[in-house]
């Protein structure tokens, strides 16, 4: 078998890592591929693996031995899979390998917020406490999650995650989900209800076309006045023009995010430098535990699909 990883450089910091796949034949390893690359990277491929390259039904058309694509992902929206159903290439991604470190920076970008950690060191370390008279200088004012409202969107695996830490918390929490189903642990509410109740939004949906830019103006016009925004899923579900004008307006007392529309960020983005807005650049998947899961997902997918027992389809 000819296996091509098209973006390598995206998921493992080196190439030992990834040894794991020699077992499945010669794997031919690409720090990154541009879409001008991809036709000619797999053209001989019987398997490709990718974290992100758009895989196009014209890269894949010049492809007559490709038979199956594996995901170093949960997303599949950069490949055209019903191209691929039509020409028997296997689709498989790699679901809940994240779940714990993406509920886990969601509550590290909270707790940022709510508790001014960043804000205290950098105080101190500019010599702000040698300086004070008192023992405890107010100086920022901190808040407790203990009693906000956690409004969740989707409640997939990384949601449930999420409001199983938010209970440890004491928080109180509310989902909004286009599927809704029994859960004794939380309250399924409407859309207009979540945005006038929540105390703080937290997103882990898909990005589709039901939820392309659902947090636009409109949506933040009717949020909690000074609620805290947090996006860990993708950036097209935020109208980042929207969002720059609920931070500056007030609307929101602060916004945290891990990913934006086009990635990485470009010099024009609206999103860089505005007040009350912490941005990770889409770090909250990969923690060295994570990662590790990651490949053994991938591998195992691969292994399944070639004893005839596909496992993590997708198309």
């Amino acid at each position: 078998m000819r296996i091509v990883f098209t973006d390598s450089k995206t998921v493992a910091s080196n190439r030992a890592e990834l040894e794991i796949l020699n077992e499945f034949g010669k794997v031919v390893l690409y720090d990154m591929t541009s879409p001008e690359e991809l036709p000619e990277r797999i053209k001989e491929a019987d398997i490709a693996l990718c974290n992100k390259t758009i895989f196009s039904a014209e890269a894949m058309s010049q492809a007559p031995r490709l038979q199956y694509i594996g995901l170093f992902a949960t997303g599949y929206n950069n490949v055209d899979v019903d191209y691929a159903a039509k020409h028997n290439i296997t689709v498989c991604n790699a679901g809940r390998y994240s779940t714990e470190a993406v509920a886990q920076h969601t509550f590290a970008l909270m707790l940022h917020h709510f508790s001014r950690v960043s804000d205290y060191s950098t105080f101190v370390n500019n010599e702000g406490w040698k300086r004070s008279e008192i023992f405890s200088p107010m100086v920022f004012e901190m808040h407790e999650l203990y009693g906000k409202v956690l409004g969740i969107v989707g409640y997939g695996s990384i949601g449930k995650a999420v409001a199983r830490i938010a209970a440890a918390f004491g928080m109180k929490v509310i989902v909004y989900t286009r599927t809704p189903r029994n859960d004794d642990n939380t309250r399924f509410v409407g859309w207009e209800e979540l945005l006038r109740y929540s105390d703080v939004l937290t997103v882990h949906c898909p990005l589709n076309d039901s939820s392309s830019e659902m947090f636009n103006r409109e949506a933040f016009a009717k949020c909690k006045k000074g609620a805290f925004f947090i996006n860990t899923a993708r950036g097209g579900v935020v109208d980042e023009y929207a969002l720059k004008e609920a931070l500056e307006s007030g609307i929101l007392s602060g916004a945290a995010i891990d990913t934006i529309t086009v990635e990485p960020m470009r010099e024009d983005c609206v999103l860089y430098g505005v007040k009350n807005l912490t941005i990770t650049p889409h770090i909250a998947w990969s923690p060295q535990e994570t990662v590790e899961r990651l490949i053994g997902i991938v591998a195992d997918n691969i292994r399944c699909y070639l004893k005839g027992e596909p496992k993590n389809k997708v198309n």
